[in-house]
């Protein structure tokens, strides 16, 4: 809970595993809960000091990458099993109900997440090589559940 248990920690990992954002400009823009610019930097350094995330050695002056560790990707489960909680007992907009039961609905599709993610930040070369991105498979999972719903 030390380092899980605040809203802005699991905000920033949802943002890395989910959208890609690696570097302080992408997690600060495109985040759609308006996190300031200094308690980003006070999550970031968090996960970092908390092994959830590296940082690379970039200088003053460059951009830092920020990357999963193993036991940052293993929040994946625990993100789908709070997404599918509130799926039931949160109001929620459509497109979050439709993604929090997709995931929920796919195990597998979660467990090829957690592959890619560790070929992304990890180095770690996917088992299934031949199976497309499981980030292109949820997002066309959703976009075809967003389509069948109609508007």
């Amino acid at each position: 809970m030390e380092v899980l248990g605040d809203a802005w920690s699991l905000i920033v990992l949802r943002d890395i595993v989910f959208g890609g954002r690696r570097h302080f400009r992408e997690l600060l823009a495109g985040n759609d809960e308006g996190i300031a610019s200094n308690v980003l930097a006070s999550r970031l350094r968090n996960l970092v000091d908390n092994e959830l995330l590296t940082r690379d050695g970039a200088t003053r002056g460059q951009r830092a990458t920020y990357s999963l560790t193993e036991a940052g990707i293993q929040t994946v489960p625990v993100m789908v099993a709070l997404g599918t909680w509130g799926m039931h007992h949160r109001p929620t907009s459509h497109a979050l109900t439709v993604r929090a039961r997709i995931l929920a609905e796919s195990p597998d599709l979660v467990d090829d997440l957690i592959d890619q993610l560790r070929e992304i930040h990890l180095g770690v070369p996917r088992p299934h090589p031949e199976r497309p991105l499981a980030s292109a498979r949820l997002q066309q999972a959703f976009e075809a559940a967003m389509e069948a719903s109609g508007p």
